[in-house]
């Protein structure tokens, strides 16, 4: 659309964290398949973390097995590190950005279980309610291609704009038939958003990264409900889901203490995937 501005940014502090996550991976492969008592896993730094803690403490007590956490500041280098071998499972990605990740990139991925669905919302500091959202407005959205789809499909819902194709799961900008109200578009890695917040009108951030940011669920101007389709996943490479490691791991988050832990970090805004 002619009325569609584009931006994308590329903050150069988060590719230098996410080479630093490299780095320290590389050279350390993940576990031997032999060994059935230590797995390591791929979690994005924050809340998610703590989560997976409590997993592994229940891995260690009902399993004996040992979980090594790998924490990742980004979405991108946790996947790399799973194809490559660094890690044996990720937990931190919903269906639909595996999946454009295994079509993009050629990996071999499967999903081993469900965690929870975390709502991406619209927050703003400027405006308390939607309908105050004007004419011409500045809205960031995360620059992963899921999450893109995922909020501007929020905003064809809500009548803000129409999309071409509202089943479109990858949804950019571009896919935008119908922009009324001229909004313009800043796309921003999606960590990166609680930071733009006050530089925009409004701002989609998956609660990953709000939570931690001081943004309450209540407070966004639209966000997903419990019925959405994009539940968070424990991920391998294809082939390991069936591992006894991965499925005591499974086994021991999908469990009332994570639940209860994920309810507390996250407010109520974590629902459980796999009920």
């Amino acid at each position: 659309m002619k009325n569609t501005l584009i931006q994308l940014i590329r903050p150069t502090g988060l590719l230098s964290a996410t080479l630093l996550s490299a780095t320290l991976l590389a050279g350390c492969g993940g576990s031997d398949e032999g060994d059935s008592n230590s797995i390591k896993v791929g979690t994005v730094a924050g809340p998610e973390t703590e989560v997976m803690q409590v997993a592994k403490r229940l891995a260690k007590e009902r399993h004996d097995l040992e979980v090594e956490i790998v924490e990742f500041t980004d979405y991108v280098s946790p996947n790399a590190a799973l194809a490559d071998g660094s890690l044996d499972a990720n937990a931190f990605q919903h269906e639909p950005y595996m999946q454009s990740m295994v079509e993009d990139r050629g990996y071999d991925f499967a999903i081993a279980g469900r965690t929870f669905v975390y709502p991406i919302g619209a927050y703003s500091e400027k405006y308390d309610s939607i309908e105050d959202l004007p004419d011409g407005a500045t809205i960031a959205l995360p620059n992963d291609p899921s999450n893109e789809g995922r909020s501007l499909i929020l905003m064809h819902n809500e009548g803000l704009l129409e999309l071409k194709d509202v089943g479109n799961l990858e949804a950019t900008p571009i896919d935008i038939a119908k922009n009324p109200r001229n909004f313009e578009f800043r796309e921003i890695e999606a960590a990166q958003l609680p930071r733009v917040l006050p530089d925009v009108d409004m701002a989609f951030i998956n609660n990953t990264f709000a939570q931690p940011a001081g943004l309450s669920l209540d407070d966004a101007l639209i966000k997903e409900g419990p019925e959405s389709p994009y539940v968070n996943l424990i991920a391998v490479r294809g082939g390991d889901e069936e591992r006894e490691a991965i499925q005591q791991l499974v086994e021991a988050y999908q469990s009332n203490e994570v639940k209860d832990k994920a309810k507390e970090l996250f407010d109520g805004a974590a629902v459980p995937g796999w009920e």
